[in-house]
């Protein structure tokens, strides 16, 4: 198989990739970004996605992590953030990164249009302390029942009111890490011979610092676009990609 032979590649070559993936063998904590599956009722009915939510409370779904799990949601805009439990395993189109309300993309004021997001899965431990709440929701008309464990807010003082500036869509995929740029080379040297319907030059190797090379696609200009190769990577053999802001 095709992800079979990309794995003993990149063994070979002693890639430094993402180490969570869907087996989570190592039980390591999982740590993404990328674009958030913002619920709504059709596209339960189309059987787009297999689970059924409330729209108005606070309820978030992931595909691989299982229920109860406790996931951090952070928008990297603004920083406001929501900590909360994994309410069902449901699968959801491969593109997203994780599955949420209305309710939650309104408390963490997102772009419904491009909701990127950054998640993390929080492991608790005896000196864990769920917080309260504290939303300044009062003239939100539903109330939740949701099993929330934190919610975080800036807030925005008349002198420093925030603007909100529509920003251009700039987004990447990133592939893997490196600990060489030979080995980042042989890879893209590769998707470029063998990925059929990709663009080659949307490739980019980017030192971030010793030791850490990071081959990237993009940036992209639409969101269509970018599903557009990131599920031709994802069927030439790359469990987990990330999506990065530039």
């Amino acid at each position: 198989m095709k992800f079979n032979f990309l794995i003993f590649f990149i063994f070979l070559i002693s890639c430094s990739v993402p180490e969570y993936n869907k087996s989570r063998v190592n039980k390591q904590l999982l740590l993404s970004s990328g674009f958030a599956y913002i619920y709504n009722e059709t596209d339960y009915q189309n059987k787009i996605i297999n689970k059924k939510f409330n729209r108005y409370e606070l309820e978030i779904g992931h595909s691989s992590l299982k229920a109860g799990s406790t996931i951090k949601i952070i928008n990297p805009e603004n920083k406001k953030f929501v900590i909360l439990k994994n309410n069902k395993n449901v699968k959801y189109p491969e593109f997203y990164k994780i599955l949420i309300t209305e309710y939650v993309a309104d408390i963490l004021d997102l772009d419904t249009k491009n909701p990127f997001v950054e998640i993390q899965e929080i492991r608790k431990n005896k000196s864990f302390v769920a917080a309260k709440a504290k939303t300044h929701v009062e003239e939100r008309r539903i109330h939740s029942k949701a099993p929330i464990e934190k919610v975080q807010i800036q807030s925005l003082s008349q002198k420093n009111k925030l603007k909100k500036i529509k920003s251009k869509f700039r987004f990447s995929i990133l592939i893997g890490e490196f600990y060489s740029i030979e080995t980042a080379e042989n890879l893209k040297k590769k998707i470029s011979h063998e990925l059929r319907g990709f663009k080659a030059e949307r490739l980019n190797i980017k030192v971030v610092e010793k030791n850490k090379i990071r081959l990237i696609s993009g940036s992209y200009n639409s969101i269509n676009l970018l599903k557009n190769d990131y599920m031709l990577l994802k069927n030439f053999g790359f469990e987990e990609l990330d999506i990065v802001k530039k």
